[in-house]
């Protein structure tokens, strides 16, 4: 049975990409490294739509996220944080590690937060050094308006705005510079069609200012000072995960080939076609403000999800996300974030209708698969 990955990280990763990363490996510190790593550097700007240094950083994305917390801030600093799902509770953890002073505004999962809400809290908190939100709330399958969040926090604060692109660059629109942000991360294994092993952290200039001319925590492998440092010639402050780096350069020239605009375009359409398929099956969805990059669906009334993941999994070749932590078995998740197109939306959608008849859940044959066909071709 073909296997077919349907999570929001690890995501596919296309063939061309996998090819690159094959070839015999070369050394770090060589000049043809170094200009396979300038065009990274200059493609990743055009992927975050910024002017600033991209640093690249051979660590997962919560390694990112660390490293801008511990670049940044030190002991008693306040830091607001919004936990709407287990990304947005990480930068709350990471912030009492690192500050001990986390101002935690905690919401229903599943839902966003409000600029008005943003905007109360830096009333109520107008010593807060930095916010910290997440675009994509992967857990959920929750998108925030970050271009109006970002405009909340410059009204009333001169705070650092920390994003959490992980699942949402490449398939959300994002500004960097224009919206304000001072950090955004993301990780290869999600819309760049990478295998897991890299975090890119964008950083503005204000931020580059606090990292190289203020005192922080201490810090080693996980510091932007010495990311930053090695940016500016081109290197790594150490050994780099040289073939994920090589791979990292041919996603990024597949991106620039289509187009920013049009990958931004490509994931509304196929999210659009999967909760079109979802709801027509008669699944419910679990978020109210759905990201591009993952659409989080209610288990069908009846199922059992171990069952239905064994049924999708085993006998259909389909590996989808399940629910996390109060949600675990009650939601499930399906990705199209990175190397998907509409003839995937189609194949998940017979997959799962596949599966319902399994299990004798009733539904009508067809429904989510013609639900998904009309939207793709605008009938």
């Amino acid at each position: 049975m073909k296997k077919r990955l349907f999570t929001p990280g690890p995501t596919p990763v296309p063939e061309n990409v996998m090819l690159r990363m094959a070839a015999p490996i070369i050394h770090h510190r060589n000049p043809e490294f170094m200009e396979i790593l300038e065009r990274v550097h200059e493609d990743l700007k055009y992927l975050f739509r910024t002017t600033q240094p991209v640093v690249v950083m051979t660590c997962s994305g919560t390694g990112g996220m660390e490293a801008a917390i511990s670049s940044l801030f030190r002991q008693g600093d306040k830091i607001i944080t919004i936990n709407g799902g287990k990304f947005g509770e990480r930068w709350g953890e990471l912030v009492r590690i690192y500050t001990g002073n986390c101002v935690e505004e905690k919401i229903e999962w599943g839902t966003a937060i409000s600029p008005e809400r943003i905007a109360e809290l830096l009333d109520e908190h107008p010593d807060a050094l930095g916010v910290c939100i997440t675009h994509s709330e992967t857990s959920t399958g929750t998108a925030s308006d970050v271009q109006a969040l970002c405009a909340a926090i410059r009204e009333r604060s001169d705070a650092l705005i920390l994003v959490d692109g992980i699942t949402a660059i490449g398939a959300h629109e994002f500004h960097f510079d224009d919206w304000g942000a001072d950090i955004c991360i993301t990780g290869s294994q999600k819309g760049l069609m990478m295998p897991p092993g890299l975090a890119l952290v964008a950083i503005s200039e204000r931020a580059q200012d606090i990292i190289h001319n203020h005192r922080h925590q201490p810090q080693y492998y996980l510091s932007l000072r010495k990311a930053l440092k090695a940016h500016a010639s081109n290197d790594t402050p150490f050994t780099p995960a040289v073939s994920l780096i090589i791979g990292l350069d041919e996603a990024l020239q597949m991106l620039r080939a289509e187009g920013i605009e049009n990958v931004w375009r490509r994931h509304e359409e196929l999210a659009g076609a999967c909760r079109l398929g979802c709801q027509a099956l008669g699944m419910k969805l679990f978020s109210d403000s759905p990201s591009y990059a993952v659409t989080a669906v209610w288990l069908p009334e009846g199922a059992d999800w171990k069952q239905f993941n064994n049924t999708l999994k085993v006998r259909n070749g389909i590996t989808i996300a399940a629910g996390q932590d109060d949600f675990k078995g009650r939601i499930f998740r399906i990705s199209h974030l990175g190397y998907y197109d509409e003839l995937d939306m189609l194949t998940l959608m017979g997959g799962l209708e596949r599966s319902l008849r399994m299990m004798e859940i009733p539904f009508k044959i067809g429904a989510g698969v013609s639900a998904v066909q009309r939207a793709f071709l605008g009938e």
